[in-house]
């Protein structure tokens, strides 16, 4: 399996978990604007009256996963949560989280909300 289809495979599994959770997923592959100032997110999804931006890295294990998120890809996900939040009004009163969904193949898969805070 080449890594195009690990990373599928590991966006499937991080919105069956999620979903499973509790979470409702209301935007997936959401992108902001073009070149250096575009902003990225995996998917967004609500939970009461929390909205989460999350980012799905899929390595040989959670640990390498867990520190696979770059200072860049975070500005761009804050930046297409901005983005979203705009075009998206009827969330502005949410409490935001921006979140993590691990995954190392075959099957782990873990959670990490507030991964990071602006």
């Amino acid at each position: 399996m080449n890594s195009y289809h690990k990373g599928r495979l590991a966006e499937i599994l991080a919105h069956f978990f999620v979903r499973i959770c509790g979470y409702r997923i209301v935007a997936e592959n959401y992108v902001t604007g073009r070149g250096s100032r575009a902003g990225e997110i995996d998917f967004v999804a609500v939970k009461k009256r929390h909205i989460y931006f999350f980012e799905v890295k899929q390595r040989s294990n959670l640990t390498a996963a867990a520190y696979a998120v770059s200072d860049r890809q975070k500005g761009r996900i804050v930046r297409g949560a901005e983005g979203f939040l705009q075009k998206n009004p009827s969330y502005k009163d949410y409490e935001v989280h921006f979140s993590a969904v691990l995954v190392s193949l075959p099957l782990s898969v873990k959670v990490i909300v507030d991964a990071w805070r602006l």
